[in-house]
């Protein structure tokens, strides 16, 4: 068993669990610690047999509970150094503290960890891939843009929590102040559900089997409307949705368990 949920996700507040059944790692940590409890029971998990917790970048909505649960289940944190500085947790122990690098390979528990550079406006933001018996899941949220590097280091998943936060018309279009919608569009900012319907397309080609569209704005998009822009690139290009790839939508403030897929099909033909 090789696993990875989405616990909350969105604007509002981010977390995520990769287990093998043995080892259970927390990602970023946006929501209180009492809730974040309730969270990972509900994964059938007990938080006490959490190994660490991993942190992508410095934001609140990716680190609001982070310290309170590192101090009370006793977890390392792991992050970049631009991380651990920009980040506000309270009193973390020095030896409780550990620095990853991006493109630097680590293991917790047999599970290998391969954080890897994301184009974000933060100090020194990453995603993660996890590795486990020649399967790969990854999470990559908080993307201004795709480049040739980001690609390399997703391609290849088994699964994936893959951003789509915003539809470009509603953000343009929307109640936002214009630096915000700027900073949104910008390179470091965040990725619209077109870019990430192309980035899913070339995640199909590299045999990616479960698509989890994640950190949707609540005020500039909607699940539906994010699902469709991915379905439609997907079926467009002769991928069959639940036969070749499973895709869905985390939820934004409950528990996502990845769907399971019909492979009775007969596979992949793109055009």
């Amino acid at each position: 068993m090789f696993e990875m949920y989405s616990l909350i996700s969105g604007s509002s507040g981010n977390a995520s669990l990769v287990t093998n059944g043995k080892v259970h790692i927390l990602i970023d940590c946006g929501t209180s610690g009492r809730r974040a409890l309730e969270l990972i029971k509900q994964t059938g998990i007990s938080p006490e047999s959490l190994s660490a917790v991993l942190v992508t970048h410095e934001h609140s909505d990716h680190t609001k509970g982070v310290g309170i649960i590192a101090r009370r289940l006793g977890l390392p944190v792991y992050a970049t150094a631009g991380t651990h500085n920009a980040m506000d947790i309270g009193r973390i122990d020095d030896d409780a503290r550990v620095t990853v690098k991006p493109g630097t390979d680590l293991e917790i528990g047999g599970i290998g960890i391969v954080p890897f550079s994301i184009p974000h406006d933060a100090a020194e933001p990453c995603g993660y891939s996890f590795m486990f018996e020649n399967t790969k899941l990854t999470i990559a949220t908080d993307i201004g843009h795709i480049t040739d590097g980001l690609m390399d280091a997703i391609r290849g998943s088994q699964s994936i929590i893959l951003e789509s936060n915003h539809d470009v018309d509603m953000l343009r279009f929307g109640e936002y102040p214009y630096p915000l919608k700027q900073r949104i569009l910008s390179d470091i900012g965040h990725l619209s559900n077109e870019t990430a319907a192309e980035a899913a397309l070339e995640l199909v080609k590299s045999g990616t089997e479960h698509i989890m569209l994640g950190h949707l704005s609540d005020k500039n998009n909607m699940p539906e409307i994010a699902k469709m822009e991915v379905f439609n690139k997907l079926t467009d290009n002769g991928v069959k949705i639940d036969t070749d790839v499973t895709l869905q939508v985390a939820e934004r403030y409950s528990v996502t368990r990845f769907s399971a897929l019909d492979t009775a099909g007969p596979g992949i033909s793109l055009h």
